[in-house]
């Protein structure tokens, strides 16, 4: 595959741009893989991708029910960071820090990884002890963190409101080297490098049932028929339960849908990530100049990836009383990703008690800035027949032994930091 460049920029404008290569091949689908990935988002496509670059396994399909990139990996805020304080956490996300500051380099495709900085605001003492504990914690660890004085914030952020009396500000933990990343870019270059690696992108080919025999999987039945396989790997976010059953498995979550929404577009006004875990919003500016922000998932549980006019009212609630100057913004469009909550609001990146059958899922509403680390650590997982040090925290059977990673502490919730 010939590479991106400004000399191929040049050269391809030459002919108006009508002769670029396709990105990737579209392959009707081989009778057997040494690997099959189930699920065409940002996961999937990583861990195909790191399977052949890391471990040379390159007889690989990535089997997709539409288009790839048409879930999760499409339907986020695109915010990135390593803010964690629990060590089972911290160093999972920070390995993917790593890839995502090399990313654009490594797959020789522009993902516009942009280290704006993540800031958290704290609200009261309470938070302010707990965001600066935090912060302690995670320079001990290796992992860029800064205290930011109210006055501090005000200087990064103009318009935010820092006096308002719902929501004071106290202070801010910030991840300097955090910020945000082009979502469906980064689906594209992972599947582009992939495909430049042998492996085969299947699209419009639904998985209906999975082939188990003697406890091990010998491949899954599609709508094109069987494909067989010495090891399956699922990553399908929010579906993972449906997927599972499939295979005669009950999985510890549940599934719920979370919402975002952009603004009209509008001059340079916020070059920082916000979050206020206790607004329950998050919100950035694009490279297009659209106010990106999201809020709390919908409580109910469903399948569907649309949202409902309760929680909008309350994320656009929330950011005009942190924003009041965006309040004169029209509301453009609006849209909903599937999430699969875990118990413990960590995500799953396992061996399952099905021979050669895996797992990628749980993860909540994070899963966007966990893409490279989950593909990279899901790899290791499915090569190795058992899970990296990274994602040792993350084994399927933490809820029966109880050594659960419950970050909060408070269960199966969004994971705002």
């Amino acid at each position: 595959m010939k590479k991106y460049s400004v000399f191929s920029l040049a050269r391809n404008a030459l002919d108006y741009h009508e002769n670029w290569t396709e990105a990737w091949r579209s392959p009707e689908p081989k009778p057997e893989y040494d690997v099959i990935i189930v699920g065409g988002g940002g996961h999937g496509l990583a861990t195909a991708y790191y399977l052949a670059k890391e471990h040379g396994i390159t007889n690989v399909a990535v089997i997709e029910k539409g288009w790839l990139g048409g879930g999760n990996v499409a339907r986020n805020t695109t915010i990135v960071r390593s803010n964690y304080q629990l060590e089972g956490n911290a160093f999972f996300y920070e390995k993917g820090m790593d890839l995502w500051r090399s990313m654009s380099q490594d797959l020789n495709y522009n993902v516009m990884f942009s280290s704006r900085g993540v800031i958290n605001l704290a609200h009261n003492d309470a938070q302010v002890d707990a965001f600066q504990r935090r912060g302690n914690t995670m320079r001990l660890n290796g992992i860029d963190a800064e205290w930011l004085t109210v006055a501090e914030i005000k200087k990064r952020a103009p318009l935010l409101n820092t006096e308002n009396m719902r929501y004071p500000v106290y202070g801010g933990l910030c991840q300097p080297k955090g910020g945000t990343a082009r979502h469906d870019a980064v689906a594209w270059g992972y599947a582009r490098a992939a495909d430049d690696r042998g492996v085969d992108m299947i699209q419009n080919c639904e998985v209906t049932g999975m082939r188990i025999e003697n406890g091990k999987i010998l491949g899954v039945e599609t709508t094109k028929g069987f494909i067989g396989a010495k090891k399956v790997g699922v990553a399908v976010a929010g579906h993972s339960s449906q997927v599972f059953q499939m295979a005669g498995m009950r999985l510890p979550m549940e599934t719920h849908v979370l919402q975002a929404m952009v603004s009209e577009p509008i001059k340079p006004a916020l070059d920082t990530v916000i979050t206020s875990g206790a607004a329950h919003c998050y919100i950035s500016q694009s490279d297009k100049g659209e106010m990106v922000f999201g809020g709390d998932i919908d409580f109910y549980n469903s399948y569907a990836q649309r949202g409902n006019y309760p929680i909008i009212e309350h994320v656009v609630t929330a950011m005009c009383e942190l924003f009041p100057a965006f309040s004169r913004l029209r509301l453009m469009r609006t849209w909903g990703g599937v999430m699969d909550m875990s118990m413990d609001g960590t995500p799953i990146i396992d061996k399952t008690p099905i021979d050669s059958l895996y797992i990628n899922a749980g993860w909540c509403y994070g899963g966007f800035k966990a893409t490279p680390a989950s593909g990279w650590c899901f790899a290791h997982t499915i090569a190795q027949d058992q899970p990296h040090d990274l994602n040792s925290a993350f084994r399927l059977n933490r809820f029966e032994t109880g050594h659960t990673l419950d970050e909060k502490g408070v269960g199966s919730t969004p994971n705002m930091h």
